[in-house]
């Protein structure tokens, strides 16, 4: 089960005990600090959860798979998440 921009605004609201719109508006301002920094090609480090990176991928060779056809897709970025060793070795556990 995915955990929900709701979940997270609930769980800061119950376990710090502010209350809900400033839940939210902390939520929202982190997710937007994020953004900007992944829209001017930052890479964005969390200690202990990981680091999201935006990583250039170049034109490439691609099929169009309801015809079948060849064709070029363009360059363009892409945003991609490693997880620390912490976070890792929580999930193996």
């Amino acid at each position: 089960m995915a955990i929900t921009k709701a979940d997270i605004i609930n769980s800061i609201q119950d376990q710090i005990g502010f209350p809900k719109n400033q839940s939210s508006e902390i939520v929202e301002t982190l997710l937007e600090l994020i953004k900007k920094d992944l829209e001017s090609g930052n890479d964005v480090l969390i200690s202990g959860f990981g680091k999201f990176c935006v990583r250039e991928k170049k034109e490439r060779k691609g099929r169009n798979p309801s015809t079948g056809e060849d064709m070029m897709l363009a360059p363009r970025k892409v945003v991609t998440f490693r997880c620390s060793s912490i976070l890792c070795n929580r999930v193996n556990e």
